[in-house]
C-alpha cells in the first residue's frame, strides 16, 4: 500500500514545456508547472473556473522521461510528495515556495 503520509496526486495541464537542467553532479532535474481546474456555479448560476498552478520537480530517470514525453498543454497525472523550498525576496523577506517532488507520472492526453 502506498503511504498516506505526505502523498500528493494531481491531474492537470502543463503550462509550458518542461525545463530540464543537467547539474554538474551529473543529476538531471525537470521543472514543470501544472494547472488544475475546479468548477462551480456562482450566485447568478454562471459556471466559474478556478485555476490553481502547482510547481513540480522530478529527478533522474523520471526527469529524463518527462523531457521526452511532456509538452505544453498536455494533460498529465502526477504523484509525489509536498516539499517547501525557501528563498529571500528583494525586500529581504523569507518566502516558502511549495512544490511537488514527482515520483511518478502518467501522460493522459
Amino acid at each position: 500500500m502506498i503511504s498516506l503520509k505526505n502523498n500528493v496526486q494531481l491531474i492537470g495541464y502543463l503550462g509550458k514545456d518542461p525545463e530540464v537542467l543537467r547539474l554538474s553532479s551529473g543529476k538531471t532535474l525537470a521543472k514543470i508547472s501544472l494547472a488544475t481546474n475546479e468548477y462551480y456555479r456562482n450566485n447568478q448560476g454562471e459556471k466559474v473556473t478556478n485555476t490553481s498552478w502547482h510547481n513540480c520537480i522530478a529527478w533522474g530517470k523520471t526527469a529524463q522521461i518527462m523531457e521526452s514525453l511532456l509538452k505544453k498543454g498536455k494533460e498529465v497525472a502526477v504523484r509525489g510528495k509536498l516539499n517547501y523550498s525557501s528563498y529571500e525576496d528583494k525586500n529581504g523577506i523569507k518566502r516558502n515556495l511549495p512544490q511537488v517532488i514527482v515520483t511518478e507520472f502518467v501522460l493522459l492526453r
